[in-house]
């Protein structure tokens, strides 16, 4: 049987740490692609702020901004998050997460972008949540759709 050290413990804190702020990075994309502001809300501490390039505020009014914009713009979205590293630092933790966004716009070609969000999060009450945030976009590009010939089409 594995003794349980003060090492382990602390590894199992860590790890606990890490599954918890990566819940908070899904609430946010999960939220964002549903227009569910307050699933958004709970991956941000009330007072964080988001510095996403396009716009830029305390949380509640990037996310009214963004969700506003998405539903305006967009027929549908989506938001995704892949490599992901963070340090964690007793309650406070800084992370880097790459993110892969596509979205079909109600006009004009269907729009790629990705980039990485630079985050600070804090823990609070056992909770971890975004305290500040900063949005690097490294390409947006727009997607025609390739018409696909009618012998192809069958085969689908």
């Amino acid at each position: 049987m594995t003794e349980l050290t003060p090492q382990l413990l602390a590894t199992i804190q860590e790890l606990k740490d890490r599954a918890d702020i990566e819940k908070c990075l899904l609430r946010y994309t999960r939220g964002m692609d549903r227009h569910d502001r307050e699933l958004v809300l709970s991956a941000y501490w009330p007072e964080a702020y988001d510095e996403h390039g396009v716009a830029e505020g305390v949380a509640a009014d990037f996310v009214d901004w963004a969700i506003g914009w998405h539903g305006e713009n967009q027929v549908k979205h989506n938001h995704a998050i892949t490599n992901s590293s963070i340090e964690i630092e007793g309650d406070t933790a800084h992370g880097e997460t790459y993110y892969i966004f596509w979205g079909e716009n109600k006009q004009g070609p269907a729009q790629l972008s990705f980039g990485r969000y630079v985050d600070r999060y804090e823990k609070r009450g056992g909770e971890w949540r975004i305290a500040h945030r900063v949005c690097l976009n490294d390409l947006t590009a727009s997607l025609d759709t390739p018409e696909i010939p009618d012998e192809y089409k069958k085969l689908l």
